[in-house]
């Protein structure tokens, strides 16, 4: 299965998880770490509004292995920070696939720190995707965008990542699929990003595009300052693009922050889209807890005043 196809079984939301009580997701996001070397003024990590601190790796073990008995089938190692400041990235994927059994270990990265040597060690730990985030379309503009000089070291791990992965498939027979996705912005900019794209290209499986989203209106400020204009809410890929009610986010994917919170959100900032604690409540229970079972009912009639999804530029 492609990466686009498996996006667009998750933002689809099939019917059987189009209600308040819903089986676990088939996919599950943990963030190993909230750090992010990256400054983009379209995302708000560069706010500070959280610590940026690692996970344990003692609940990061048990959270792997518990959702996983719960019955999910993917696990994404990232989820609002970048995973390669992770120091035990290849052991946290390796537990997932030879502890855990995940069928499917995924992971994406801004891909600056993704050097020939951490690449390679992920790939023999058993890593089934990896998605670079390339969102620039030269390197001032890079510098620009993330506030860090990091563009040519983006596009070089980007071949490197092909050049190694091919060499650990002849080695193991292990193949981890390689991808990129690229926001898709407005006019001149997108010619230049489209001329971009075609230099990584012939080193991907696949790349697609996304719409640049708010984050939860928190993004919203700094992308208009930039002479852009943010799409409503998380609608998945371009080409595919979802109603933003209901939201995907809040039926078909989990999403655990690096301090164990269960959000309901895939933009979660701050601790308002908290489901559940999961250093106290086990996935499963948590999954389908009040909080969440209220939430999922709001997002199903298209309403959701007085929730924490009410301020989202989709609905403000």
């Amino acid at each position: 299965m492609t990466i686009t196809a498996k996006i667009d079984a998750t933002t689809r939301i099939p019917e059987t998880y189009r209600a308040e009580v819903i089986p676990v997701p088939r996919s599950v996001k943990i963030e190993l770490t909230a750090a992010c070397d990256f400054k983009c003024f379209f995302c708000a990590t560069g706010q500070n509004l959280r610590p940026k601190a690692h996970m344990d790796w003692l609940l990061y073990t048990r959270l792997a292995k518990e959702i996983r008995e719960a019955g999910v089938e993917e696990l994404g190692l990232f989820y609002l920070g970048e995973s390669m400041l992770y120091p035990m990235l290849p052991d946290a994927i390796r537990y997932a696939k030879t502890e855990c059994g995940f069928p499917y270990v995924f992971l994406t990265t801004n891909g600056y720190r993704a050097t020939a040597d951490k690449l390679r060690a992920c790939f023999e730990a058993g890593l089934d995707s990896l998605k670079f985030s390339f969102n620039a379309a030269d390197a001032e503009q890079a510098k620009t965008i993330t506030r860090v000089n990091c563009f040519d070291a983006q596009v070089q791990h980007i071949w490197d990542a092909h050049r190694v992965r091919d060499d650990v498939m002849a080695k193991t027979g292990h193949r981890c699929g390689l991808y990129a996705s690229s926001i898709q912005y407005d006019g001149e900019q997108q010619a230049r990003m489209e001329k971009a794209v075609a230099a990584i290209r012939p080193y991907l499986d696949e790349h697609y595009w996304l719409p640049l989203y708010s984050q939860h209106t928190l993004a919203n400020g700094a992308i208009e300052r930039n002479g852009f204009k943010a799409t409503q809410g998380n609608q998945g890929r371009v080409g595919a693009l979802r109603d933003p009610l209901p939201c995907w986010a809040v039926f078909t994917e989990g999403h655990i922050t690096y301090d164990g919170k269960l959000s309901a959100c895939c933009f979660s900032h701050t601790d308002e889209f908290t489901m559940a604690d999961l250093k106290v409540t086990p996935f499963a229970e948590a999954w389908n807890s009040i909080a969440f079972q209220l939430l999922r009912r709001k997002h199903l009639t298209k309403d959701v005043t007085g929730t924490c999804c009410e301020t989202c530029v989709a609905y403000a």
